[in-house]
């Protein structure tokens, strides 16, 4: 079949209150080329920097995205877009008083072992 219709993405389990719902890559089963996932971040939440193997894309759609990468503190606004090329450290976070919601490609996909998240 040349395509892949996707009606039930994967619900990948957190346990930080985040929504991540991944369309393609590895949890759905449709290989490690890339990744796309819809995520919600509650307010307050927060992950530790990474410095992952792939290049991330992430596309905010509602409220508000802190990005700290090489000692820049960037806020990503509803309907803008930042690109974090692969080997960069990097934190995300949503310290605002409102939900964040955004989709994320990454390329190659994301895998728990190779986002390299510090401890």
């Amino acid at each position: 079949m040349p395509y892949i219709k996707q009606t039930k993405p994967i619900v990948v389990p957190t346990t930080d209150g985040k929504l991540i719902e991944e369309h393609y890559g590895h949890a759905s089963a449709h290989g490690g080329a890339f990744s796309v996932a819809h995520m919600v971040a509650p307010p307050g939440w927060s992950e530790p920097f990474q410095a992952p193997e792939f290049d991330e894309v992430t596309i905010l759609v509602k409220g508000q995205k802190q990005v700290e990468v090489d000692g820049e503190t960037i806020i990503l606004q509803a309907g803008e877009t930042i690109l974090i090329q692969r080997g960069t450290r990097v934190r995300y976070s949503n310290p605002f008083d409102e939900p964040t919601e955004y989709w994320s490609l990454c390329v190659p996909a994301f895998s728990p072992d190779s986002v390299h998240r510090e401890d």
